[in-house]
């Protein structure tokens, strides 16, 4: 099994690619707070095994190999929010912390109980997809509040958990997974917007916008 570094690198490797940036070494020592130096030679040390493929300059890309090992860390962590939350009632911001540390210890017996218990979810309390024990993950195209134009009405399917204050502001303007927002307007000088939650009259900042993914209904 690869060591808890080595899966910290390429979980997160993957979620830089998920997002559509281009990995490079500066771009994972910022997410990872790493110095560049330690992450250029980690970097090389999993081309050399075969999980990643690296040009300098360049950037970083998962091999196939790669890949699937990102996404079996990604399925313990996204088991164990769901976990957290459903069984011993976490809320939503802090359920990230704790799943960074659970992930790493967990056996495949466990996960597949977790799995089991759970109900064999397809999606983790922020609505990110949870890949499948072989691997496979849905691929879903989502579109940010922030794209909606004015007088439609869509559901919440996805909030990012990029951070813990994300996650707070959403939930105390009321907006969690499934939660219809119709957007009443958009204001041209910050990118703000007005929009209906709940029957109430709500401002989301730009920011946030961009951070709350929805569907049409």
């Amino acid at each position: 099994m690869p060591s808890e570094p080595v899966e910290n690198y390429l979980k997160n490797i993957y979620k830089l690619q998920e997002s559509g940036e281009t990995v490079t070494t500066t771009s994972l020592s910022e997410r990872l707070r790493i110095s560049p130096p330690s992450v250029t030679e980690m970097i090389k040390k999993l081309a050399e095994e075969g999980s990643v493929m690296y040009t300098p300059y360049r950037g970083v890309e998962l091999t196939t190999a790669g890949r699937k090992q990102a996404l079996r860390i990604i399925r313990r962590h996204r088991l164990w929010e769901l976990f957290l939350a459903e069984v011993l009632d976490y809320p939503w911001d802090e359920i990230d912390e704790e799943a960074e540390r659970l992930e790493h210890i967990a056996s495949e017996r466990l996960e597949e109980r977790i799995d089991s218990v759970l109900g064999y979810p397809r999606r983790d309390p922020h609505g990110d997809a949870i890949p499948t024990a072989g691997g496979e993950i849905d691929e879903v195209s989502h579109i940010s509040l922030a794209e909606v134009s004015p007088g439609d009405t869509v559901a919440v399917t996805r909030v990012s958990d990029s951070s813990p204050e994300i996650l707070q502001y959403a939930a105390k303007l009321g907006i969690v997974l499934k939660r219809k927002i119709k957007v009443k307007e958009r204001v041209e000088f910050d990118g703000s917007m007005r929009v209906e939650i709940a029957k109430k009259d709500q401002f989301v900042s730009s920011k946030l916008a961009t951070n709350i993914y929805v569907e049409e209904v």
